[in-house]
This record gives structure tokens, sequence and C-alpha cells, in this order.
């Protein structure tokens, strides 16, 4: 495969999975806020706490970026703000009842996308699907380390 093909068809994969809107708009919040509470949600399942200064880090944005994302997440119900019981000035981010029973609902819809795609092309051809993307991305991440500092190769991170 050549360059331009190369590069046309992986850019037009990545538009074309962009364009997939699985809750068609009806989300209360953009793709960053998304992730801060994909962030959230994962640190709650694993019985942590997360601040916002973790946040600022994990999303790559500053740490008042997150405290107007918090804000506006806040005042739309979906997250709250818990002081720590022994320290006052640390305020540790929580997912609030209405963004959990949102989720709930979210996940079931999403639940509901994948049976019916893969009433289309079977599980088999799911699985196989995500197998082949990670062996295709494995192998495009060793070769850019193999290449690492050659004259004209792209450098991975």
């Amino acid at each position: 495969m050549e360059a331009n093909t190369f590069l046309r068809e992986i850019y037009g994969i990545g538009k074309q999975m962009e364009e997939i809107r699985f809750y068609q708009n009806s989300l209360p919040f953009n793709n960053t806020e998304m992730l801060l509470l994909r962030e959230v949600f994962m640190a709650e399942q694993a019985g942590r706490h997360v601040i916002s200064s973790y946040l600022a880090k994990v999303l790559g944005v500053t740490r008042s970026a997150i405290s107007q994302m918090v804000n506006k997440l806040e005042s739309k119900n979906l997250v709250r703000r818990v002081a720590d019981t022994k320290d006052r000035k640390i305020a540790y981010i929580e997912l609030s009842e209405y963004a959990m029973e949102t989720y709930e609902g979210l996940k079931a819809r999403l639940n509901l996308f994948l049976k019916k795609v893969k009433e289309r092309i079977g599980q088999e051809k799911i699985e196989q699907f995500f197998s082949s993307a990670h062996e295709f991305i494995d192998a495009c991440g060793n070769v850019l380390e193999e290449l690492a500092g050659k004259e004209g190769v792209p450098v991975k991170g």
C-alpha cells in the first residue's frame, strides 16, 4: 500500500468513527467533559478519590479548565465536590446519583446498539475487528520504535 492511500484510509476510518453518534446528541456534556466523567467513574470503581490536579494531568488540560468543567458539570447535577475530612483544602470530585442514573441509561442504549450491530455482522467479526485493530496499532508502534530517530520517519508519541 502506498503512503497516500494508507493515510487516506487511516484518516477516513478515524473520521467515520468520529461521525458515529452513539447517543445522537442526547448527552448533557461534550467529549472532554465525558472523558472527565469517565476518569471519575473509573476511579470510583477502583475505590479511589479524584482531585482536579489529577484530572488536569490525565486529560492534558490546566487545572483552571478542569475547574470550569467541574463547575459546568456541577450545574448540570452530574458531579459534586466533596471536601476531604482531614484537609479542607482538598476537594474530591465525585459523580452524583443523577450521573449514575444517566450512565446506566446510556449504557443500556449502547448495549442495544451493540446487540443490533452483532445481529448484522456477528460476534466473530466484531472480535476479529478489534483483534486486527490492536494488532495493527501494535505493529505500527513497534515499527516506529525501531525506526525512531532515523531521517524522515515519524516518531511515536
